[in-house]
């Protein structure tokens, strides 16, 4: 029980480091804070025994080095995808289970990648990703992180809507 305790408390302060990142002015600042979080992650997923997610989280931290780098790269990003779906292969301790962070990752980056200049599908991935990480996490009794994973995608989910209302009202005027 302690370890779900640990681990839990690890997630929160990746989501407060998260939020402080958000206050940062300069790119390699926030690179720099959400690299921390990631840490946090990872030893939260390594506590709690979710290994197929820990290797997401050290995928992640190579990814904000290659942007606090401004590596531009198309080989290195879909090197990096593929790293992470490998690794969450390899270490996937929870049978089907463990593949939701490595779905969720997958789906999110290529979508980065793919709808980098859409806002409205990036979104529309960011909830996917958001929910997906969520229900892993009330999985492995990572509960701090599945109220979080739910309040970014109902945030997210508001947004969208917002916008989409917003852009057919400006439609409306044309």
């Amino acid at each position: 029980m302690t370890y779900i305790v640990i681990g839990n408390i690890l997630t929160l302060c990746a989501m407060l480091s998260d939020s402080f990142s958000g206050t940062r002015k300069k790119h390699s600042e926030i690179m720099g804070v959400q690299i921390l979080s990631q840490f946090f992650y990872g030893a939260s997923s390594t506590i709690l025994k979710a290994y197929s997610a820990t290797a997401q989280n050290i995928v992640a931290v190579l990814r904000n080095l290659a942007a606090m780098k401004n590596v531009k790269s198309k080989a290195i990003e879909w090197i990096l995808i593929l790293l992470g779906v490998v690794l969450g292969v390899i270490l996937n301790n929870r049978g089907l289970l463990g593949w939701i962070p490595i779905v969720a990752n997958f789906e999110y980056s290529v979508a980065v990648f793919k709808f980098k200049n859409n806002e409205r599908y990036l979104k529309i991935a960011f909830i996917i990703n958001s929910v997906l990480f969520a229900i892993f996490n009330l999985i492995v009794m990572n509960y701090v992180g599945f109220v979080g994973g739910l309040v970014v995608g109902i945030t997210t989910l508001i947004s969208l809507i917002k916008t989409a209302g917003e852009n057919s009202e400006a439609n409306k005027e044309l």
